[in-house]
């Protein structure tokens, strides 16, 4: 005790925690300084010991002072005292090597002194502050373990939901399975299709790009061609102007200019047909512009139908993502939840031990119990033999009664005809003692008239 592990309180800190925290109602307000300083009482400190026991392991004041019924005590009346006395000392050893006081006696029960009781009392302090510490934990840790089980529940619940999106998603229903393989078909039909009309409007537009040129080479020539017929008429003005000519080089010279006129007019004729058939080319491209921006049309559709199919992807795969996460989150949680599974099984081992000892211990009492609603059965055979001769007496009594009943009736009968008797007889003796009355006085009259006449 000299080198604590622990502050040693003074009196006034260890009697305000005893009163807000340990005792409540009235023995918190008639818990004082006086009952510790300068002598403690014995009464106070053994109420203060009760309600710690009371506060950690549920032990009611009460029952300190039952005796165990295992025990065949004599005379159980004197043993009230120590009993309660024995058990906070057996309670208290076994509580106190918990809060580092391994030197509890009796003496600081029935005679405690003031510094014994502070440091005692102080330990039980430091540990009830260490046990509201690590009470307060352990609720923020089931608290939390609480959360995270209904996040576990959530994110399991967001998973299923999840995948049975995925499912819905990814499967397709055996009624439109046929419609899914027709599209497909035509998907593909229309991917080879337009890409066999790309090539063929790539050729068509290169044609259109050479005829194109070829035309603006012959335009460029037609253009040459009319400037020199031009210069030509020109110069055949001037010339006809200046000098005069024979008659046959003006036929040639002139059939020569009808030639190249005829060959011009025949080019220009060859434009115009080329410059048809171009338009007529360009007509057909036109119409395969159409097509094609309706083609164009469709594949937009399919790209915005993938775009969405690849969102959808995206998305499936972020909630891949989020469902591993969650998985690490939940074999985290599952590695908590395996410790304090451990620490249950731990707890649950400690249960299960005390569970037996309480078992054997209900085992050791029912057999007691056994023995004495044995003795209890043997004194209700007696009882019930008893309860029989007294019911058998009762009987008896009843038939007595009924013949006293019956004498009594009898003796009534016969009373009253003796009354009759009685009456009958003093009526017939009052009659007798009237006449014999009534003989006598004539005898005195005859008396007296003979005594008279003598």
């Amino acid at each position: 005790m000299t080198e604590n592990t622990f502050p040693v309180y003074n009196a006034e800190a260890i009697v305000n925690f005893y009163r807000t925290e340990v005792l409540t109602g009235q023995e918190a307000k008639h818990f004082t300084k006086s009952d510790l300083t300068p002598t403690p009482k014995p009464e106070a400190v053994q109420t203060l010991y009760m309600r710690v026991l009371h506060l950690l392991y549920r032990f009611r004041p009460e029952c300190h002072s039952m005796v165990p019924l295992l025990e065949n005590i004599q005379y159980p009346v004197y043993h009230e005292g120590a009993t309660a006395i024995m058990s906070v000392y057996m309670r208290m050893r076994q509580f106190l090597p918990i809060c580092l006081v391994y030197d509890f006696s009796l003496n600081d029960l029935l005679a405690p002194k003031k510094q014994r009781t502070l440091t005692v009392l102080s330990a039980i302090m430091n540990f009830l502050h260490f046990r509201k510490q690590r009470m307060a934990v352990i609720l923020e840790k089931q608290t939390r373990f609480r959360a995270d089980m209904d996040r576990l529940q959530a994110y399991n619940k967001a998973n299923v939901e999840a995948e049975k999106k995925i499912e819905i998603l990814t499967t397709i229903p055996p009624e439109q399975q046929a419609e899914a393989d027709e599209l497909a078909a035509a998907l593909s039909e229309l991917q080879t299709s337009t890409v066999h009309e790309y090539q063929e409007v790539n050729t068509i537009n290169e044609s259109i790009a050479e005829w194109k040129t070829k035309i603006a080479d012959k335009t460029q020539k037609l253009a040459q061609i009319k400037v020199d017929v031009s210069s030509l008429k020109e110069e055949i003005s001037k010339l006809k102007s200046q000098i005069v000519e024979s008659p046959e080089e003006l036929k040639s010279q002139m059939e020569k200019m009808r030639d190249n006129v005829k060959n011009i007019k025949n080019a220009i004729q060859e434009a115009d047909e080329r410059a048809v058939e171009l338009q007529n080319m360009v007509q057909s491209v036109t119409h395969t512009e159409a097509e094609i921006q309706q083609m164009l049309t469709l594949l937009q559709d399919l790209e915005s139908s993938m775009n969405t199919t690849k969102q959808r992807q995206e998305e499936n795969q972020e909630l891949m993502i989020q469902c591993e996460k969650k998985q690490k989150e939940l074999k985290n949680l599952c590695n908590e939840e395996g410790q304090l599974k451990r620490a249950l099984g731990m707890k649950l081992d400690k249960q299960s031990k005390q569970s037996i000892r309480r078992q054997m211990k209900k085992e050791m009492k029912e057999q007691h119990v056994q023995d004495v609603l044995g003795q209890c059965n043997q004194i209700h055979q007696k009882r019930e033999e008893v309860a029989e001769k007294i019911q058998e007496i009762v009987r008896e009594t009843q038939q007595l009664k009924g013949k006293i009943q019956s004498l009594r009736d009898v003796c009534s009968k016969e009373t009253e005809k003796a009354q009759a008797l009685f009456d009958t007889l003093s009526a017939s003796m009052d009659d007798l003692h009237r006449r014999i009355e009534m003989h006598v006085t004539d005898l005195k009259k005859n008396v007296i008239k003979m005594s008279g006449s003598f």
